[in-house]
């Protein structure tokens, strides 16, 4: 049920540990990443909800979530695939403007498609299990997201030392040969992975078919789809409405890791020159560290699995909140290629934190949310995943520039005190999360 996750994070690992290089071998500023990531959370405000609404009203031959697996796949496989090629593609396309937009251009189809897939994969996940089970579920993604991610955050690194291939790049502003490899690869992993769930799985119809085919040609169009939106964000329970915030401070912590570790990393190994091999040793290395933080997530999603049983969930994620917080507050104690291998460690605290951002929410949501309606609920939550993400991605990089005076690695550590604000959240969610009264009762947390 979950094995797609796994193709899901080649396309999710390659970009955050490689989208930031990509920029600037390509020619962007530091102050101008910030806003050519903004495709991400517009992406993912847009796609997320609709995706979840509609994917509630759907039935046909293969079920209710599977399709928008299938699409979103083959989308994404195809953009992963351009990804390597934006320069020659800007060349040929656009030989007026910088070749970084044409990068930026494919991320906007790459995470939307992304967005496609994964969306429905949260409600996949709450259709299938009972609610006793779903911390254990939601745990189970997190293991193969952590799977997918080591390895696609490795494959750059892999590719030059253990295979050696070569990471020049062929002319300027051109990749290097071992990025666009792993491009290659992650695409194919991505399409065989959500292929493999696709067929494998199996999805029960609505209880009661005739009554499913009558709402469903009662809400046809865009406009119904927009009033349930606006219908289930007027009536979000309390503790959607209070894990809210955690998520507002949590992606914004996780955001400014995204957009400035993969070039921080090389400005503490004494490079900022992207054509230097220095600099290309950082941004490999910087991969090594995410896979590094992924390979955490995934052993530290099996203890997840054990502890939500038995401890509250809303204080096992505060813990692993405030660990990760003190991994990227640490980057800023290391300095020189000489102490890289402390820059793992300070990622593996953020792998644990990772684990359970992908879990314990969901987990503690899923019993308060009215099962008719969680597909859209589950997209809606993410609105507070990408409004801090678009925030950053419109104002840090002025932030960068003016306030940190382009210091890179201030701006990795000031994610860690966004994330000790999540933690801190954590305490107003209630301890035992119920649906409001007019959407059935909810359970334990």
């Amino acid at each position: 049920m979950n094995f797609g996750f796994l193709g899901i994070q080649f396309g999710w690992g390659l970009q955050m540990a490689n989208m930031s290089p990509i920029y600037k071998y390509l020619g962007a500023a530091d102050e101008q990443i910030a806003k050519l990531w903004l495709a991400a959370p517009l992406t993912g405000l847009l796609v997320q909800p609709i995706v979840g609404a509609m994917s509630d009203r759907t039935w046909g031959w293969l079920g209710r979530r599977r399709p928008y697996f299938l699409i979103g796949a083959i989308l994404s496989t195809i953009a992963l695939l351009l990804m390597p090629n934006a320069g020659s593609l800007a060349e040929w396309l656009i030989p007026h403007l910088p070749k970084f937009y044409m990068a930026a251009g494919l991320l906007w189809v790459l995470d939307a498609s992304i967005n496609i897939s994964m969306e429905p994969f949260r409600a996949f996940v709450a259709d299938k299990l009972p609610e006793e089970q779903r911390g254990t579920g939601f745990a189970m993604q997190s293991f193969f997201i952590g799977v997918g991610a080591v390895v696609a955050g490795l494959l750059p690194w892999m590719l030059r030392n253990w295979f050696g291939v070569s990471p020049a790049a062929d002319g300027a502003n051109a990749l290097p040969l071992n990025v666009k490899i792993s491009f290659y690869v992650g695409a194919a992993a991505f399409l065989t992975a959500v292929l493999w769930t696709v067929i494998s799985t199996k999805e029960e119809p609505p209880a009661d078919m005739e009554a499913f085919r009558r709402k469903k040609s009662e809400t046809k169009g865009i406009g119904p789809l927009v009033r349930e939106i606006g219908s289930a964000l007027a009536e979000m329970p309390t503790t959607m409405r209070r894990l809210a915030v955690v998520q507002f401070f949590t992606w914004m912590g996780l955001f400014c890791m995204w957009l400035h570790f993969s070039n921080a990393v090389p400005v503490i190994f004494g490079s900022g020159d992207p054509s230097s091999d220095l600099f290309k040793r950082g941004a490999e290395w910087a991969g090594v560290c995410y896979a590094t933080k992924d390979a955490v997530t995934f052993l530290a999603a099996f203890v997840l699995m054990a502890a939500a049983r038995k401890l509250d969930r809303r204080w096992l994620h505060a813990v692993c909140l405030v660990l990760g917080a003190v991994g990227l507050l640490a980057v800023g104690f290391i300095h020189g290629e000489e102490q890289r291998f402390l820059l793992l460690g300070a990622l593996a605290l953020g792998g644990i934190a990772w684990a359970s951002i992908l879990s314990m929410p969901y987990a503690i949501l899923s019993g308060a949310l009215p099962p008719e309606r969680m597909g859209v609920y589950m997209g809606i939550f993410n609105f507070f995943i990408v409004l801090p993400e678009i925030l950053a991605a419109l104002f840090f990089g002025g932030i960068v520039k003016h306030v940190l005076h382009g210091n890179l690695v201030w701006a990795v550590m000031a994610g860690g005190g966004f994330m000790l604000l999540a933690a801190a959240a954590l305490a107003f969610v209630p301890a035992e999360p119920r649906a409001e009264p007019a959407q059935g009762a909810g359970v334990a947390g």
